[in-house]
């Protein structure tokens, strides 16, 4: 009886944590999309990147499409949705936050984006306790 109370804590964690990330990343992109809108995102953000070396089109187009990429990655992980492939694909977009953030030597935002990256490492590695959402009853219903 223990282990049972034990792995359900586990779900439930893990289920508490995905929706806590995806969460905060749709979020992110919905903010961006129906703020100041995409275009002003991209305008204010990539002039941040000037000094980089970086090639001014592809900074902006990279952030003309951030927006659209982190609300589609928010709702897949909010619904448990293509978990797997949403979690590589916020582990490789924080790869490239990571590159273009230390190209600005801005080390303060590159150390949180440090920290999303470890919360898209354990979703993915822990994924096995995932029990709610979209996934987990689709892989129920095809196992009945």
């Amino acid at each position: 009886m223990r282990g049972n109370g034990i792995a359900q804590d586990r779900r439930m964690a893990y289920v508490i944590f995905r929706l806590s990330l995806g969460i905060n990343i749709l979020i992110h992109g919905f903010g961006r999309i129906f703020g100041a809108g995409p275009g002003a995102f991209a305008s204010k953000t990539a002039a941040t990147f000037e000094a980089t070396g970086l090639p001014m089109w592809a900074v902006h187009a990279f952030l003309l499409v951030l927006p659209f990429v982190e609300a589609a990655l928010g709702i897949f992980l909010t619904l448990g949705l293509f978990t797997r492939w949403a979690l590589a694909g916020g582990g490789a977009l924080m790869v490239a936050l990571i590159f273009g953030t230390s190209m600005r030597s801005d080390w303060t935002t590159v150390g949180v984006q440090m920290i999303y990256s470890i919360a898209y490492f354990l979703l993915l590695f822990f994924r096995r306790y995932d029990a709610l959402g979209v996934d987990a009853f689709r892989k129920t219903v095809a196992s009945d």
